[in-house]
């Protein structure tokens, strides 16, 4: 279970490094006249801190390296 999760934070690390961060849509209302309904989508662009990439990509080297101090396994 711990190798998923060091997998995990390994993948995701790098993938907030090579694309920054990422994009999602949101519709929204943007009005209502009686029966006509007009909506909106937005596009969302979330960044990415580099840090953040690099100590995700740390903390699951470290886990897979050390794994949990006083389990055996």
């Amino acid at each position: 279970m711990i190798r998923i999760a060091a997998i995990a934070l390994i993948a995701l690390g790098v993938l907030g490094l090579v694309y920054g961060g990422f994009t999602y849509t949101r519709d929204r209302d943007a009005a209502r006249l009686g029966p006509i309904e007009i909506q909106v989508t937005d596009k969302e662009f979330v960044p990415v801190p580099l840090w953040a990439g690099v100590v995700a990509i740390a903390a699951g080297a470290g886990l897979l390296l050390f794994g949990i101090p006083g389990r055996k396994v």
